[in-house]
């Protein structure tokens, strides 16, 4: 999981970075955070489905505790997409948004997965992604005046123990990380999409 995070994870985007870094127009903060919200903001997500289908100990207490942190990030991330204003006038729009429900698509599917350890893949996953993607909030936040909060998710550390915990079993582990796998995958295709709307409006 450390290989697939290190490799797949949306750290690595260099355009998140820039998002990270407040680098960016005010205009492409309040498209990621539109596109985030078409991806993540709505209930049930992908923590949701995958604590319908969680099982006893560690994991069912992560993604509990994970769910309700979530419900907060959510919270945070529609008082953004409010506080930004309409999405950003960009070319290729009907091509974008048909783009975003095709990965929200794949998100509840995957989420959903009844093979044991891929929806908690998927879940554990977004959850360390989302310590690079609340820096984007972050600055989006900062740039519209609104008040800063501590991210409502599990603790690093406590994500490590469910992950330590459920790779000790092989057909688990491997579900969990074809699951995680996914999830980052669609993640980059997302900055890779914010990416070239940048463009695109930058051209226009």
């Amino acid at each position: 999981m450390a290989t697939l995070v290190a490799s797949d994870g949306s750290h690595n985007h260099p355009y998140l970075q820039r998002l990270q870094a407040n680098a960016e127009p005010m205009r492409d903060l309040a498209d990621a955070a539109h596109h985030l919200c078409t991806l993540h903001g709505r209930h049930p997500g992908v923590i949701d489905h995958a604590e319908a289908r969680q099982r006893l100990g560690v994991e069912g207490d992560w993604l509990e505790a994970a769910a309700h942190g979530f419900a907060e990030e959510r919270a945070l991330l529609v008082r953004i997409v409010s506080a930004a204003g309409p999405l950003p006038s960009t070319p290729g729009h009907a091509q974008s948004q048909a783009a975003v429900s095709a990965q929200h698509h794949a998100l509840d599917m995957l989420a959903q997965s009844g093979r044991a350890g891929c929806a908690a893949g998927a879940a554990l996953a977004l959850a360390i992604d989302w310590l690079s993607i609340r820096e984007v909030l972050d600055a989006a936040a900062l740039r519209l005046g609104l008040p800063a909060s501590a991210s409502a998710m599990p603790l690093h550390e406590e994500t490590l123990t469910v992950i330590d915990a459920l790779v000790r079993e092989p057909a688990i582990e491997r579900a969990m990380l074809f699951g995680a796998q996914q999830l980052f995958a669609q993640h980059r295709g997302l900055w890779d999409l914010l990416e070239a709307r940048a463009s695109a409006r930058d051209r226009h």
